[in-house]
């Protein structure tokens, strides 16, 4: 069985120059022809910067939000992990005062 499908020329030019294009097929309501939709994909603008690297994780600063992330195994033991996360947020804030310090001078 052979099926056309309509496939726009922006889409042709992508596949021709080695391009990943995805998207959906589907039948067109009105003329009943199955037609491919590329995805609109937007870049992501992230505009993260590190304010200081932890030795489990990390402390981000984006214009939105202060992100804190701190990764440890459970095979420390509950109050081990306790402490290991205390101590990297005691130093990520630490980092962060000395940054807030620094920019109002």
């Amino acid at each position: 069985m052979r099926k056309y499908v309509e496939i726009p020329e922006e889409v042709l030019t992508r596949l021709v120059k080695d391009k990943c294009i995805k998207g959906s097929l589907r039948r067109d309501e009105w003329t009943g022809k199955v037609t491919f939709k590329a995805y609109q994909h937007q870049p992501r603008d992230r505009h993260e910067r590190v304010v200081c690297q932890l030795e489990n994780g990390w402390l981000k600063e984006s214009p939105r939000r202060i992100k804190f992330y701190n990764s440890v195994r459970k095979e420390l033991g509950r109050r081990m992990v306790d402490v290991v996360m205390h101590r990297g947020m005691d130093t990520a804030m630490e980092a962060l005062e000395v940054e807030e310090i620094l920019d109002n001078i």
